[in-house]
This record gives structure tokens, C-alpha cells and sequence, in this order.
């Protein structure tokens, strides 16, 4: 009998279990170099254009975009890494909330100096946002008016596996970051095309309708984008075009987080917190690992769920009628083990279940297929 021990929220989850196959992150070298140091070399040689201290002016109005607190970013280390080019400009750091809603700002460590404009976006507030244009699959980029207004906008971010997007970083920053919600859902319903899914970035319809958004900027863009693997350690960095820069970033992110793995009918899959926080965020690591149940299987999602489910109609209908169910056989079961009651979870998509062992004890004989850090791989099927 084997202990395995899952991350799940604040803290690890644990059962045993007689016979099992671990899908494990891949063995990658330990990162050469600090994420500081690693943004500083991006800096000096941007990809694509030449190096952004030489084309902002002094006093242009420059616009910093950092992830909210549904991302372990380290934010603070890529604010000063540009501050250290743009030491004399009129600065804005915008927090892209998406359609998370507005964050608490301290909670982000941005370490910025007074005087610096902090914008915590909110997708609701239609009165901070100003359409700047349409993309050619009919996307209004209704978008905060800080960056409507700005000469530069620069994007930020890591680069790790997205379930629709392909890889989260690069222009996702912009919108559906600092997007308005009727827009952001607009652009969210091509999740359920072909192409949109984990790794996928070329032929992704999802991320080609959002790199549009740039065409419509009124001023310029630049990208500083960290390459992250499944633990969060940085291995590299890249900048400049947002879009030429987060392609040659997802290439390097791809081996850091693709494994192998056969179908199985019996699955149980989890990851850290901020994913397990909530069952809207916890929805990526069924995402990650639809495409190994086999036609009537069963998947376990051990997430803690701390924040809650994230509001029912969004998780049943914009997560899991648009974007889980194609990936998934037709007939499923999703049973999620949390810290959620029965009657907070019976009206999602997941079943409730009181552990994970209740549940492999209702399937005996059954080999599970365990995924710890799920929302963080690129998982192929063999």
C-alpha cells in the first residue's frame, strides 16, 4: 500500500492506495539563473524590435500590465526590472483581473514607488472602458481606458499551459486582461472550437482573436514574459513583440511541461494553490487531463476550494458547457473532493464526494491514474 500525498490547497491531501499509475511532472535542469537577472538579459536583446529604453521618451505614458492574484507571478521582480529602463515616465500598473473581478492590490507585493497610478481592473465598471475596435471574428475590444490612452503598453506575465489559450502570457494580458465582460465571454465561447486547447498557440483561434487586440492599440506594445515550469521556477525570459516574444517563449515553455500518459477509466488529478482555490479556477485541471478518460470514466478533482465554487451559472455554462464537456468522452462522471459541503457543490457539474479513498473503494479493481500539478502539464495521450 502506497501513501500518495496531493497538493490541494493549504494544505497537501493524502491517501493510500494498493496500485496506481503517477503521471509526474518531466525531469527538467534546475534553473541556471534569477528571474531578475533572466528579465534584465531579455531586456537587451527583445525579439523583434529594438531594446524599449531606446524608443520611450521621457514623461510618454507607459502602462505596466500584472496578473491578479489568480497567478503565482512574480510581479514585483518584472516592475523593477523595467523601471530600471523607464526610470522617468508617467507609470501605470493596471492588475489584470479579467473577469475575476477586482483583487486586493496589497496582497500582490507589487513594491512600487508612491506616486505610481495603480488601476485594479473591474471587467463590470463600463465606465472605465472605451472600445477601441473589433477583431475579424467580431470581438469587441472593449478595454480599460488607461491603456487606450497610454503611448506604451507593456504586458507581463509567465508563460505556463493554458486549456484554451494554449499557453497563458503575451497578449492575454492586454484582453481578455484589462477586457470588459460582455467582450471577454465574447471571445471565451471560441474555446469551443477546434484548436483551442493546451499548447496550441499557431492555429489556436482563441489567441489569434485576442492578438488582434493589438492591431487597435493607440500606442505601442512590449512584452516581458517569464518562462515557468510545473514548480513555478523561472528558466527563462523573453521580450519584446508581444507576438513574436510569447511564441518563442511558448517553445521553450512546451518540454518544461509535456508528459505522456495512456486513457484511463479512472482518474484522480489536482494542483496548487491559486488553481485549487476555487472550483472556477479548479476547472483547469480538468481541462488538462479530459482527454485521458476513457469513454465512461470516472474523474476525481481534489481541490480545496477555499473561495467557493465561483458562481454556479459560470461554472456550469462558460466553463463547463463551452469548454470541458467537447473535451470530454460522453459519458463521464466528475466527482469533486473538497472542503465544499454536498449541497454547495450538487448544483455544479461535479458530483460531491466525501474522499478520495471513498471513491476508489466504489471502483475495485480499477488501476487509477493519478495527476498531482495537472493544471500545470501538457498532458499527450498515448
Amino acid at each position: 500500500m502506497a501513501t500518495i500525498t496531493l497538493p490541494y490547497g493549504a494544505e497537501p491531501y493524502q491517501f493510500a492506495v494498493s496500485d496506481h499509475v503517477l503521471v509526474e511532472p518531466p525531469a527538467v535542469p534546475a534553473p541556471a539563473s534569477n528571474p531578475l537577472r533572466l528579465a534584465r538579459r531579455a531586456l537587451d536583446l527583445p525579439i523583434g524590435g529594438t531594446r524599449l529604453d531606446e524608443r520611450v521618451h521621457a514623461d510618454d505614458r507607459v502602462v505596466i500590465i500584472v496578473s491578479d492574484d489568480s497567478r503565482a507571478d512574480p510581479r514585483a521582480t518584472l516592475i523593477r526590472a523595467l523601471r530600471e529602463r523607464l526610470p522617468n515616465v508617467n507609470l501605470t500598473v493596471a492588475i489584470a483581473n479579467g473577469t475575476h473581478g477586482p483583487c486586493e492590490v496589497e496582497d500582490l507585493e507589487l513594491a512600487i514607488d508612491d506616486g505610481v497610478r495603480v488601476v485594479n481592473h473591474d471587467c463590470d465598471d463600463r465606465a472605465s472602458l472605451v472600445v477601441i475596435g473589433q477583431s475579424r471574428r467580431g470581438t469587441p475590444f472593449a478595454v480599460h481606458r488607461c491603456i487606450a490612452e497610454a503611448d506604451w503598453v507593456i504586458a507581463t506575465g509567465c508563460i505556463r499551459p493554458h486549456y484554451f489559450a494554449g499557453f497563458g502570457g503575451g497578449c492575454k494580458a492586454v484582453f481578455p486582461g484589462l477586457g470588459g465582460r460582455t467582450e471577454i465571454r465574447r471571445n471565451h465561447a471560441l474555446k469551443c472550437e477546434g484548436g483551442a486547447q493546451p499548447g496550441e498557440v499557431q492555429d489556436n483561434p482563441c489567441r489569434r482573436d485576442m492578438e488582434e487586440v493589438l492591431e487597435h492599440l493607440p500606442g505601442e506594445a512590449f512584452l516581458l514574459n517569464l518562462v515557468v515550469d510545473s514548480h513555478e521556477y523561472v528558466h527563462y525570459a523573453v521580450a519584446g513583440d508581444v507576438v513574436a516574444a510569447f511564441r518563442h517563449g511558448a517553445e521553450l515553455c512546451r518540454p518544461l511541461h509535456q508528459v505522456a500518459a495512456r486513457p484511463s477509466t479512472l482518474i484522480v488529478a489536482s494542483a496548487t494553490l491559486p488553481v485549487a482555490a476555487s472550483l472556477y479556477q479548479a476547472s483547469k485541471i480538468v481541462a488538462a487531463v479530459a482527454g485521458l478518460l476513457a469513454p465512461g470514466g470516472t474523474l476525481v478533482l481534489a481541490a480545496e476550494c477555499g473561495d467557493g465554487v465561483g458562481g454556479v451559472d459560470v461554472v456550469n455554462r462558460a466553463i463547463y458547457d463551452i469548454g470541458l464537456r467537447p473535451r470530454l468522452p460522453t459519458e463521464h462522471e466528475i466527482l469533486l473532493v473538497s472542503s465544499l459541503t454536498r449541497e454547495v457543490v450538487e448544483p455544479t457539474y461535479c458530483g460531491w464526494a466525501p474522499s478520495v479513498q471513498a471513491v476508489l473503494s466504489q471502483h475495485p479493481g480499477q488501476v487509477p491514474t493519478i495527476v498531482p500539478q495537472a493544471a500545470e502539464l501538457l498532458v499527450v495521450r498515448v
